[in-house]
């Protein structure tokens, strides 16, 4: 796709988006990075629900480092996969304490060492924690991404990998949260409401449903 059409697409869901941030509720860096773990293969509504209670029983690495994943278990068990995040959280914890003083790291390389932590949850909080130039590619964006034509990557990093070589960098954070807004409101998976599609016009897939 030209780089024309790409920023026209771009400015077009700005001015009908604004700039939304994450979803996900969290008071520090660290709640930041649980809810991120929490939030695979589940929604971010669903993970805002179980996390008040988590952060008042376990708001620190040292807190959660020490729990009995039983009692995790209870706090986390209304999303999918909860145990397995269970073990990710106190394995992640312990981690951070062990490996970086207690401190979540501020690169990708470093972020990606975390238990329960891919090139995605590293990017995000790269992205929303500490403000750096980051694309994650959930599966809002890499749906959206795809039908918009902005890329025909087939993987998460080679769609993150094309859109990065279209926007210039102080547009990745943005873009990403305003392909998800609009994954979410319009360009759903199953039903797109083409008709109300802002950028409908310059939408290859809008015929298509």
């Amino acid at each position: 796709m030209a780089r024309k059409k790409a920023e026209l697409i771009f400015q077009k869901l700005k001015d009908y988006y604004g700039e939304p941030g994450t979803a996900l509720n969290y008071s520090n860096t660290f709640q930041l990075l649980v809810a991120v773990i929490l939030s695979a293969q589940t929604t971010d509504k669903q993970v805002n629900k179980i996390t008040p209670n988590l952060f008042s029983r376990f708001p620190t690495p040292e807190k959660i480092a020490r729990a009995k994943p039983v009692e995790l278990e209870n706090l986390i068990r209304g999303i999918g996969l909860y145990r397995n995040k269970t073990r990710a959280l106190i394995s992640c914890a312990k981690k951070i304490i062990n490996d970086f003083s207690g401190e979540i790291p501020d690169n990708r390389e470093e972020l990606m060492t975390l238990p329960g932590v891919g090139r995605k949850s590293a990017n995000v909080v790269l992205a929303v924690a500490f403000g750096k130039a980051s694309f994650p590619v959930d599966t809002h964006v890499f749906r959206v991404a795809r039908r918009l034509g902005l890329t025909n990557g087939k993987t998460p990093d080679k769609v993150e990998e094309q859109i990065t070589s279209i926007y210039p960098e102080k547009k990745w954070i943005v873009f990403h949260h305003l392909l998800i807004s609009h994954g979410r409101t319009i360009c759903k998976a199953r039903k797109p409401l083409c008709p109300e599609c802002p950028v409908g016009i310059d939408c290859p897939s809008y015929q298509c449903f």
